[in-house]
């Protein structure tokens, strides 16, 4: 995984109307949960631009008044109107304690229903994976040289070593669907 570093401060007012007043100033509320205790800090939206709106993962070496600590970013919320950034969430992350992430999709190669025709469609743009924190990769590859005309790739299809796959086993990651131009071809026969 990529790293990213961030600095961030301890937050002691926690009501709605200092909360407010922080967004105002474009200060961004934030918790950091999973590591001996719950801590909540702010943070620039500067500083984490860079971080949400990418579809990477990072590693983020988070500091916060001197302390550093290993942490993933689980959840962002957003105004529904203005899609101001609202609140962070940061899991703090040790190598023993194995984590639940998403990871995105990458598929490689040249199908051989595109080439009879199809258009190769991604279904799902990332899985949810359960390991190691260490042993999380930044994008999973999946091969799609063999997949036919009409055929889909499962979540039960895929293995990756050291990895637990959390999706529906039904759920299609890809698919080769028939074009109009190749069904007519095809009708035509």
């Amino acid at each position: 995984m990529k790293t990213f570093q961030l600095e961030a401060a301890s937050r002691a007012d926690l009501g709605k109307k200092a909360t407010k007043a922080l967004r105002k100033e474009g200060i961004i509320p934030a918790v950091i949960y999973g590591g001996s205790e719950t801590r909540h800090i702010v943070v620039t939206q500067d500083a984490v631009r860079n971080l949400i709106y990418t579809p990477e993962i990072y590693d983020i070496d988070l500091t916060v008044a001197g302390q550093q600590c290993k942490a993933v970013l689980k959840d962002v919320q957003f105004h529904p109107v203005t899609d101001e950034i609202l609140h962070l969430d940061f899991l703090e992350v040790t190598k023993e304690k194995p984590i639940e992430m998403e990871v995105p999709v990458v598929l490689e190669g040249h199908a051989a229903g595109v080439r009879a025709g199809g258009k190769l469609v991604l279904e799902m743009r990332k899985l949810r994976v359960k390991a190691a924190y260490d042993q999380i990769p930044e994008r999973l590859s999946i091969n799609v040289e063999d997949l036919q005309l009409g055929k889909t790739i499962q979540v039960g299809a895929l293995h990756f070593d050291g990895l637990q796959l959390m999706n529906a086993k039904n759920a299609v990651v890809c698919a080769v669907k028939l074009t109009r131009a190749a069904r007519g071809a095809m009708a035509k026969k």
